[in-house]
């Protein structure tokens, strides 16, 4: 899902949908893609999500009310979002764009089976959250990282 294939075509539109928290892209080929905030976050292109190589890859867990505060263009290839729980290392690519909209179907599903197979949630964890507690706001409520 990296690089930048010369015949994945580029972005005509992206638009954020902030109440629907989705991520809405349209391509040069006039395919169309409505990303979920959520669905972008697990599958974040960042070494703290996917690792250093195959096998590495870190479960993401509770981010279902996960939304994009912002988003930052890299060059003419890429966007950056910054999510509400602070996480902002992934530069997603118009490949990996296009690969995340026209695989959303079959990745979800692989992310579900992965959440039950671990006995995880798509919900915060309260227990997690109070643990962190005090520490500074990342991830609880809205207001991201101040760190």
């Amino acid at each position: 899902m990296a690089g930048l294939d010369k015949k994945t075509p580029t972005p005509t539109e992206i638009k954020l949908h902030q109440k629907s928290r989705l991520l809405e892209i349209s391509f040069a080929d006039g395919s169309r893609f409505e990303l979920p905030c959520e669905y972008l976050r697990v599958y974040s292109p960042s070494a703290e999500v996917r690792g250093h190589g195959p096998g590495q890859e870190t479960l993401q867990t509770g981010k279902r009310n996960v939304e994009i505060t912002g988003i930052e263009a890299v060059g003419n290839y890429a966007i950056q979002p910054t999510f509400s729980d602070g996480h902002n290392s992934g530069i997603y690519s118009w490949d990996t764009l296009y690969d995340l909209g026209s695989r959303q179907e079959e990745l979800w599903a692989q992310y579900l089976a992965r959440m039950e197979a671990a006995g995880k949630s798509r919900d915060i964890d309260e227990s997690q959250r109070s643990a962190k507690g005090s520490g500074g706001g990342c991830g609880s409520g809205g207001g991201g990282c101040s760190h």
